[in-house]
This record gives structure tokens, C-alpha cells and sequence, in this order.
């Protein structure tokens, strides 16, 4: 996967790798982005270099139109925060909906 993503970043066109982090709690300035920070040293240590770090509220709509417009300009993007296991979150929805695809739930998951 390096050697391809390497590869792709290296052709003239290439439009690179974003970092996209969700939380109105790092908007607010209430925690540290240190998910970014962690990221961008692996991705340096990968030799991938990021060019853009957005990061956005828990907004269902606004979270779709962000991934829209990265996934237009980027060759990968990578979603951090936003996905607890709690029934508000929005992050795994707004994702689906960006692609327009449906969701489809494991019945196994949890069941052992």
C-alpha cells in the first residue's frame, strides 16, 4: 500500500492526502487535537506528506459537504474522531450519505 500511495503522490496531478477531524469539542477548543498530530507523524514517518487538516463540528450536513469537497481534491482521506458508540453520532451516517450508499447493519456484531 506504501509504494502505490507513494507512487499516486508522486505524479504530477496527484492531489494528495487530507487529514479531516470531527468534534465540536475541537472546534470550542475544549480538547487538543492530538489525533492529527499523531497521524501526521505517521504519515511523515510513511513518507506520505499531507498538505490540509480540516476539522469540522458534529454537524450531519456540514460533515457531508467537507467530505464531498476533500474526497474532490484528495486522493485519501482520513477521519478521525467523531465515532463513539453513542446513538447521536452522526460521523458513520454523514460518511454514507456523502457517497450516497446505504448503511446495512451486522446482525452478529455483539453476539457471541
Amino acid at each position: 500500500m506504501k509504494a502505490n500511495l507513494n507512487q499516486q503522490l508522486s505524479e504530477p496531478n496527484s492531489k494528495g492526502v487530507e487529514i479531516l477531524s470531527i468534534g465540536t469539542e475541537l472546534l470550542l477548543g475544549n480538547i487538543v487535537n492530538t489525533n492529527a498530530k499523531w497521524i501526521s507523524e505517521q504519515l511523515s514517518q510513511l513518507g506520505l506528506n499531507h498538505f490540509r487538516q480540516s476539522t469540522v463540528g458534529d454537524n450531519c450536513d456540514r460533515i457531508i459537504k467537507i467530505i464531498q469537497e476533500i474526497s474532490k481534491r484528495s486522493n485519501l482521506l482520513i477521519i478521525t474522531g467523531g465515532l463513539g458508540p453513542t446513538p447521536d453520532d452522526l460521523t458513520t451516517e454523514a460518511i454514507a450519505k456523502s457517497f450516497n450508499v446505504s448503511l446495512l447493519k451486522d446482525r452478529t456484531y455483539g453476539k457471541k
